[in-house]
């Protein structure tokens, strides 16, 4: 055991993998992808129900719910991207999984069961219960796929690297011919089981993710003498930084303004990250707003015990393997989860830790493959529901299953193709822009549309439009698209925005915009607006009655 204090150097016993660990992930990744199609084909909906395929019939048990719910809200991007922030950055990357569960608290607490009580299939279905109308459900589809968009282009990009890291693959075909076979399996996933299949993924994804990465946590705190100041200690020193490591502002010290741009940050994560549509669609399969709030209970508990075991293991990661290792792996820090695992258990590995580190992998792969999966879904529900079974006031239930199947694979494969070519370059802003759309045109139209009698389909759009705009207008000024070593384009400055993400200015502008549209409505329209909401607001408030139209 190494003693508090002492910090092993990057060796080669700890960063890379063996050939037995490398064979066993592969035979529990093609285990894994077996059993998952099976139980997608097998939990699918068998005949031509939307009800069975938008929502499971509503019939999965708050535990269930909420573990699934945790699934969607923990990404490959957060385990990964969060880990290795958190390993190279200390104190602000643990900050930041702070943040990840407060968000998710905000959604329990603010808008979970609203959004149950008023919408149906999709967000458009919330959105549409006070202002109904093809432009409001086609405006939703729309921002929904664009903030998705990005988040899954980052995983499905990230999956060659990271099986060409735990499988010792390399070259650039190999790692392309991954991203693509995964991309199916994703496709697969939502086009078949829908949504009660993705959601039983999503719990096989959690427990796994868990259980392992609890017991990692353990080894860790075991190397340690079981004493978190000497743990963090170690990494301080580790990092190479020395006290700044455990400081405010490491992140951002680079920026003119390191203060407001954690602020900024903070803010986008916070506000975007639970109101995304692939976590929001999961509030529609509560059978009552008890089940909901029990649901989100679960659900919070799950990704509190993630945001200690994270920090645990990518803080031992820089304590063992050392910053300059994890950093010299990858850049943006996206194996220090896998680093720290591997380095909990040693330079001798036995064959139960052995055993131990590829469930570790799996779940990391289950975790790419579930997350994709219920983003797909999303998109897919939204443009069969929203926008073309809307299109048409008699669509059979038949037909828009079919619709819904086929927009999967309207989705997923132009995502495919995306990231094929963006894989070689860094991700990081592209996810800043999926939470940065969350909180800058999804959060404020659903606090608007769920609690603000005047709220007018002027002001929704105004909402929805210009806060999408104004991220997409910004995001490419900042630091992560050019002007730095570790942005998307290195060689490039057009870094013209002071901030690394836009929230400070565009959450309050998704928000201004919102009000300015209404204010421009007009009074007459307003107090109409006001009366429809008054003949609905029990129903969204307390749940007194639920249409299904």
């Amino acid at each position: 055991m190494t003693a508090p204090g002492t910090i092993p150097h990057a060796a080669d016993g700890l960063t890379e993998l063996s050939g037995d660990a490398q064979t066993m992930s592969l035979v529990a990744f093609t285990a894994v992808v077996t059993v998952t199609l099976l139980l997608c084909v097998m939990t699918g909906p068998d005949r031509d129900d939307l009800d069975e395929f938008y929502t499971g019939y509503r019939s999965l048990s708050p535990l269930r719910n909420g573990l699934a719910v945790a699934g969607d809200y923990i990404s490959a991007a957060t385990v990964l991207g969060t880990g290795g922030v958190i390993a190279l950055y200390g104190h602000d990357g643990i900050v930041l999984a702070l943040s990840t569960a407060l968000s998710l608290m905000l959604l329990m607490f603010l808008l979970a069961e609203p959004l149950r009580n008023a919408g149906r299939f999709t967000m458009g279905d919330a959105l549409a219960r006070r202002m109904p109308g093809r432009a409001v459900r086609v405006t939703a589809c729309a921002v929904t796929i664009a903030a998705l968009l990005p988040m899954m282009l980052v995983q499905l990009a990230g999956t060659g690297q990271l099986l060409a890291f735990l499988l010792g693959f390399s070259g650039d075909a190999v790692k392309t011919g991954c991203m693509v076979c995964m991309g199916v399996l994703m496709i697969s996933y939502a086009a078949i089981g829908g949504m009660k299949g993705t959601a039983l993924i999503q719990i096989l994804k959690i427990v796994m993710l868990l259980g392992s990465g609890a017991v990692v946590a353990v080894l860790v705190l075991h190397r340690f003498d079981w004493n978190p100041g000497a743990l963090f200690d170690a990494a301080a020193r580790g990092s190479g930084l020395g006290d700044a490591f455990l400081d405010s502002g490491l992140q951002f010290s680079t920026g003119p303004h390191p203060g407001l741009d954690m602020i900024s940050s903070q803010l986008a994560v916070v506000l975007g990250g639970a109101c995304l549509p692939h976590i929001t669609m999961r509030m529609y399969t509560a059978s009552s707003a008890r089940q909901v709030r029990r649901s989100m209970s679960w659900a919070v508990s799950a990704v509190a015990l993630f945001v200690l075991v994270i920090t645990v293991v990518a803080v031992g990661a820089t304590a063992l393997v050392g910053r300059a290792a994890i950093a010299g792996a990858d850049p943006q820090g996206n194996t220090a989860y896998l680093l720290g695992s591997r380095a909990a258990f040693g330079r001798e590995v036995s064959t139960a830790e052995t055993l131990l580190f590829t469930t570790v992998t799996t779940a990391i792969f289950l975790t790419v493959l579930a997350s994709v999966a219920g983003m797909i879904l999303a998109c897919a529900n939204s443009l069969a529901h929203d926008v073309f079974a809307a299109r048409a006031r008699e669509t059979s239930p038949r037909r828009e299953m079919l619709l819904a199947r086929l927009s999967a694979l309207a989705v997923g494969v132009p995502t495919i193709l995306l990231a094929a070519q963006v894989q070689h370059r860094s991700l990081q802003p592209l996810v800043t822009l999926s939470f940065c759309l969350g909180a800058s045109a999804l959060a404020p139209a659903l606090v608007y549309s769920l609690f603000w009698r005047r709220y007018t389909r002027t002001g929704l759009l105004s909402t929805l439009i210009g806060g999408t705009l104004s991220v997409l207008l910004l995001m490419p000024g900042t630091n992560l698209v050019s002007g730095s070593p570790a942005a998307a384009f290195p060689d490039a400055d057009f870094n013209w925005f002071p901030f690394t993400t836009t929230g400070l200015v565009t959450i309050p502008l998704g928000f201004a915009l919102g009000w300015l549209g209404t204010i421009a409505s007009g009074r007459r329209k307003a107090q109409e607006q006001r009366h429809q909401y008054e003949a609905v607001e029990g129903w969204i408030l307390a749940g007194a009655a639920r249409r299904d139209s």
